[in-house]
């Protein structure tokens, strides 16, 4: 997936709707379809969150339990899931811009903000100043790698996350 799955102590747990076969389907139903997105949207960034990810290639995830479920045979098609994100990224009329799409018009890898940049910047702002790190010149790599930093929720956060989404 664009990025390595960093294996966590637990392993994920599904929502009971990963289990409902019309959940792998775009539903008709404006208001149906809407719930859908929005569990998606859930399912979408608790798999990133728990694998601490950043960057969602869907050409890759689209193989992986993300997107499929084995048990059911039944898999999210690329097409959906690119609309699943299109809605993610739009602000208030869609998923409150909890992805962005990095490669333009190619559609097929997203940043994935199970927190959003300005939560990042918060989570760093609230650190530095906990830390005494007011007025230091920090690299990206000490934020996000360094030894002060592992306690935190910015630890293993990607350089273009750390940086700026336009990298």
């Amino acid at each position: 997936m664009s990025s390595t799955l960093l294996s966590s102590a637990q392993p994920f747990e599904f929502p009971p709707t990963y289990s409902f076969p019309p959940f792998f389907t775009p539903q008709p139903n404006a208001a149906t379809r809407l719930s859908q997105l929005q569990k998606w949207s859930s399912l979408i960034q608790a798999w990133c969150r728990h694998h601490r990810l950043y960057r969602l290639s869907l050409v890759e995830a689209i193989e992986s339990p993300l997107f499929y479920n084995a048990s059911l045979r039944k898999r999210l098609s690329l097409a959906e899931a690119r609309n699943v994100i299109d809605w993610m990224a739009k602000g208030e009329d869609g998923g409150g811009k909890r992805a962005e799409w990095i490669d333009g018009a190619n559609k097929t890898i997203a940043w994935i903000w199970w927190r959003r940049p300005e939560e990042w910047a918060s989570l760093v702002a609230d650190w530095v100043e906990n830390t005494g790190q007011k007025n230091v010149v920090l690299t990206v790599y000490e934020l996000t790698q360094g030894e002060t930093a592992m306690s935190q929720g910015m630890y293993t956060l990607a350089y273009g996350t750390a940086i700026g989404s336009g990298c």
